[in-house]
């Protein structure tokens, strides 16, 4: 079973520095229908214009993963990081007892997109933690890479929470498998291009929930960039 979220069903806001949108409630957007999907409750498609961002502000008791596809990203937080997340590199922020941060466009003209992802973490009042790593085009070229898990499996990400994330980048024609266990959830997000999952042709912005089935393939029509979610 398929459920289809298309990218015009999202929530969206545009302040003129920001134009973001939402595919599960968020901020003044609610939909009691996409409140999240599993353990995963935020996918935020991102635009900042350059020299503009995001100050100074808290999270707690949230994992939080940055997946940048354009432009640059600067980060400071409250534990004494600072970065720069570039495309390729995933970030995780596990706010945890609390944390402060802010995030913006580190070119004064070219804008940034990224996608800022929430999950709900399997325990609360946790300490803190960051880290950031690159996964290389080459990872992600025609495969599944493995960015986060909750073993930090594979060189990916520790995420606090039994959830497997994937990046790909497909060519044309191309094709992925993805082996489904029994009982959990698979959320598909296309980044860009254009692909078919089963009778479904998604596109950029559009999102997926795959239940009961044990496998699900994903084929690219054009170049495409996807993440593939593997929830409890």
């Amino acid at each position: 079973m398929m459920e289809v979220r298309k990218a015009n069903q999202r929530g969206h806001v545009n302040m003129g520095w920001l134009d973001s949108h939402h595919t599960f409630s968020f901020g003044q957007y609610y939909d009691p229908k996409f409140m999240g999907y599993r353990s995963l409750r935020v996918i935020n498609d991102d635009w900042v214009r350059g020299g503009a961002g995001f100050p100074s502000h808290p999270h707690r008791d949230m994992e939080i993963l940055t997946y940048v596809y354009a432009g640059a990203l600067e980060h400071k937080d409250s534990m004494g990081n600072g970065s720069v997340i570039r495309p390729g590199d995933v970030q995780r922020m596990s706010a945890g007892t609390g944390v402060v941060h802010s995030e913006y466009n580190q070119s004064a003209d070219e804008p940034v997109r990224f996608l800022q992802i929430w999950i709900v973490p399997d325990q609360v009042g946790t300490q803190p933690g960051y880290e950031q790593k690159a996964f290389p085009e080459a990872e992600r070229q025609e495969q599944l890479r493995l960015v986060a898990s909750p073993t930090g499996e594979q060189g990916s990400l520790q995420v606090g929470q039994d959830v497997r994330l994937y990046a790909s980048l497909l060519s044309a024609d191309r094709e992925v498998r993805y082996d489904l266990a029994p009982g959990r959830g698979l959320w598909l997000q296309v980044v860009s291009g254009e692909m078919q999952v089963a009778d479904a042709v998604l596109g950029a912005g559009d999102g997926a929930a795959v239940e009961g089935e044990s496998e699900v393939r994903v084929r690219a029509r054009d170049d495409a960039q996807f993440l593939l979610f593997d929830l409890n």
